[in-house]
């Protein structure tokens, strides 16, 4: 607004001359974000993620946290030590013939040494819990392979931002050179300040796009910023290649998959281990037989006994009536259990899909490629022609504004295109398990 006011108050050519000075200025202060300062390639920026990024230490958290339960089920089928001191006083002691039966004032000390026999429930607790360790062992593995799948994404959005800021530059560049040419005419007298108007309005969309443009790239290198740990914005520093393996589209069968995807083997892992509580539901009703040791001193020593002693028990607990808790957990149990087999079924089912859909997707997004160049080579073309005719007065304005946008939205859908066939082939990768 300010550059159309300063052309409609100065004399024409100098008018003219300040509209070109402050564009030429704009162009060169837009896009101007914080660079960078470090540049990673592909498969840095996936290490690193994840080693650094701090889903990675929880999940190793959920490791520990799965070691300690494990530990705490094996110690109720293992040998528990406790002892005991008491002392008692009576209101008065009692004596026979200077005897003393029993004194007013003892000190007993007990050591109880108990260890499982036969304990069926406790038993099961402790491969329960090794279950859910070699969950925890899966579930890390697929917490670094979900940073490093967010990573990739990152990555791949850059290179691709780059690709539009690029084409918009060159439309921009375009513009300008229009725009000079528009202004030059005029200067000369051979131009109209209408057709001056309509390049500096290409223009001025042309560096709103390269901003706007900018921002999305420099917002997408501080998401790689975050996942690599990184205290400021990254940058790309190589173009990944996703090379294809002649079977690549054909390992969509699901035992392939559950060998090959951590995602479906913490499905798979989880449905058996709910399969494993659901079976061992029977030995709740089980009778626990512990054996028992208690050494025994006692001080002063008891008339009619020693001042040590010990007794061995095998004490047997059997639950016989729980007005139906053992019922609601049985069901409960196969509840959980007919939840994760049907997870697992749609987990597999979904990951077919998305072999399939991968594969097509390279086929297409290849085509799309093709086809996006080619009309991006011909819209360069025709920008150049009628260039050529703006200056030789055989074209008109309109139309090289018109084949400048064209050019624009071709050099865009081919970012576009070009970042589709990269993706569908990370997509292909993931989908049979092959990244990270």
């Amino acid at each position: 607004m300010l550059t159309t006011l300063m052309a409609a108050t100065l004399p024409g050519r100098f008018g003219a001359a300040v509209v070109a000075c402050t564009f030429v200025m704009s162009v060169r202060m837009s896009a101007q974000t914080p660079q960078p300062a470090e540049r990673v390639t592909f498969a840095d920026a996936i290490i690193r993620a994840v080693e650094r990024n701090p889903t990675t230490a929880i999940a190793a958290a959920g490791i520990l946290r799965a070691d300690a339960l494990l530990n705490e089920a094996r110690a109720g089928s293992r040998l528990q030590i406790n002892g005991n001191i008491a002392t008692t006083t009576l209101n008065t002691g009692i004596s026979f013939d200077d005897t003393i039966v029993t004194p007013r004032n003892s000190v007993a000390a007990t050591l109880d040494f108990r260890i499982p026999v036969f304990a069926p429930a406790r038993w099961a607790q402790t491969a329960q819990a090794l279950d859910q360790r070699e969950m925890a062992e899966i579930g890390a593995t697929e917490a670094r392979r979900q940073t490093a799948l967010a990573t990739a994404d990152a990555y791949l959005a850059i290179i691709a931002r780059r690709r539009v800021v690029e084409a918009n530059a060159r439309a921009r560049d375009t513009a300008q050179a229009h725009f000079d040419l528009a202004t030059e005419l005029l200067r000369q007298g051979t131009g109209s300040r209408l057709n001056q108007l309509r390049a500096q309005q290409e223009l001025s969309t042309d560096i709103g796009l390269v901003e706007a443009a900018a921002l999305a790239l420099y917002r997408a290198q501080e998401a790689l910023g975050v996942l690599v740990a990184a205290d400021g914005p990254v940058d790309t520093l190589d173009e990944p290649a996703f090379d294809m393996s002649a079977d690549a589209g054909q390992a969509e069968e699901p035992p392939q998959l559950l060998l090959a995807r951590s995602d479906l083997r913490l499905f798979s892992g989880r449905s058996r281990a709910a399969e494993r509580v659901l079976l061992d539901s029977s030995k709740d009703r089980w009778p626990l037989v512990e054996g028992i040791f208690q050494p025994q001193t006692t001080y002063p020593s008891p008339f009619f006994t020693t001042t040590v002693s010990w007794r061995l028990l095998f004490q047997a607990s059997v639950p016989m009536f729980d007005s139906g808790v053992r019922g609601g957990q049985r069901a409960e149990r196969q509840a959980a259990l007919d939840a994760s087999r049907a997870t697992l079924a749609g987990a597999l089912t979904a990951a077919r899909s998305e072999v399939r859909a991968a594969r097509q997707s390279i086929v297409s997004a290849g085509r799309a490629l093709a086809a996006a160049r080619a009309a991006a080579a011909q819209a360069q073309e025709v920008v150049d022609i009628v260039n050529i005719s703006f200056r030789a007065g055989a074209a008109t304005n309109i139309e090289v504004i018109d084949a400048e946008r064209r050019a624009r939205d071709a050099d865009t859908a081919v970012a576009v295109a070009e970042h589709t066939l990269r993706r569908a082939r990370l997509d292909l990768l993931i989908a049979i398990g092959r990244f990270p």
